[in-house]
């Protein structure tokens, strides 16, 4: 079985998240989206929630499960046999980090990368910029999926 994981903190999930994992789910017989556990960083929605939400919205996806881990990914892919990472790619920075982290890994246990360049209509969505415009009462329903909308919107809304 050809497996990968789509590595994330999903602190929400944007639609730019959704379009790898689907297109993921296409080349490989498994896609786990694993949630990055990082008790240092206090994100907006717990592990749990996010995971909850990952896995609504990946529902349709009958080969895409999601999952968390903490430590070094390469740990949890050996763990799990996992042979690949995939990962969207919206910038030369992004790349530039993404390389580094794909070289440390291969290096590491052998794990290989998959970056696909992203949609052109997410190219500008990231997690922290939708929470900032989110929070600022900008509307944000065409960047995130129907339930990170709803549940974005109760926060605001009740931090009022």
């Amino acid at each position: 079985m050809r497996r990968a994981v789509c590595p994330g903190s999903y602190d929400p999930a944007t639609n730019g998240h959704l379009d790898i994992i689907e297109r993921a789910s296409v080349l490989f017989d498994e896609v786990v989206v694993a949630v990055g556990v990082n008790k240092s960083k206090k994100g907006l929605f717990t592990v749990e929630e996010r995971m909850d939400m990952l896995r609504e919205i990946t529902a349709k996806l009958p080969n895409v499960r999601v999952d968390s881990w903490h430590g070094l990914l390469v740990d949890y892919c050996r763990d799990n046999d996992i042979a690949a990472v995939a990962k969207g790619l919206r910038s030369v920075s992004d790349f530039d980090y993404e390389l580094q982290m794909a070289q440390m890994n291969r290096e590491l246990t052998g794990l290989e990368t998959l970056l696909m360049a992203n949609n052109p209509a997410y190219g500008f969505v990231s997690s922290s910029l939708v929470k900032e415009v989110a929070a600022l009462g900008g509307d944000i329903v065409n960047l995130v999926p129907p339930v990170v909308y709803e549940r974005l919107t109760e926060v605001y809304k009740n931090r009022d």
